[in-house]
This record gives structure tokens, sequence and C-alpha cells, in this order.
């Protein structure tokens, strides 16, 4: 068994965030010792390693306490998994081409200034007063 501070270190995350995840409902409550302490098993470090990951990949807390559900439940068909997958890789591709276009923006703005013109005309505060 581990102590709070043990597993978070194994995990490679502090204290406080496994503290987080517990209060969020992604890992179990841990049995304590008899001087209180929570004790976890070595299990919870792969948990955590497997919500840290899903965060990497995009996915919220949410869209992880259903796939931790899904992990649990052996029944479940892995074209499940792979829907959700496939719906959070479409929101990051669109999350990508938004990204672009603020890129493209700013890009044209930032060629539109002039450096040294001072703040009484710049083309940036300009633009972001426009309504367009």
């Amino acid at each position: 068994m581990l102590t709070t501070s043990q597993a978070a270190s194994r995990a490679g995350v502090n204290p406080q965030t496994l503290r987080y995840y517990l209060k969020r409902g992604l890992l179990a409550p841990p049995p304590r010792s008899t001087s209180g302490y929570r004790r976890y098993s070595p299990e919870v470090v792969r948990r955590i390693r497997f919500i840290r990951r899903s965060q990497q990949l995009g996915f919220t807390l949410q869209e992880i306490k259903q796939l931790l559900e899904l992990r649990a439940n052996p029944e479940v068909p892995c074209d499940d998994v792979r829907r959700r997958a496939m719906e959070k890789l479409a929101d990051v591709e669109q999350r990508i081409l938004s990204l672009r276009k603020i890129r493209s923006s700013l890009r044209e703005l930032v060629e539109r200034c002039r450096a040294g013109s001072g703040p009484a005309y710049c083309p940036i505060l300009e633009s972001l007063e426009d309504e367009t």
C-alpha cells in the first residue's frame, strides 16, 4: 500500500492532483490506516497515468470518467471507445481549424501594423474595436 505522496510520485503528479481526482470521483476513496492516512494500492498509479494521458489527448475529466467506466466493464466493445476517440479527434480538428484562422488574422494584423507609429493610430487596436 502507498501513501498519498508515494502514489502521486510514482504516477508523476503532485499530491494535490491526486486529491483533486479523488474529489472529482475519478479515484475510489482509499482505505485509511489506523492512524487515519489514506493508503492506495499500486493499481491507483496506473489509473492516474490513464487519467493524465487522457487529459494530454484532450479528454475532459467528465469524458475520462466515462472512459474509466468503459475500461472497468470487460463487456464493452472496443467500438464504443473508438467512437469516443473519433468524436474527440473531430473536436481537436475543429479547434485546429479555428486556431489556424486566429493565426491568419493575427499575421495579417501584424503585417498591417507600422512599428513605431505610436498608439494614436494602431491597426491592431483599431481592428479590435471593429464589430466584424
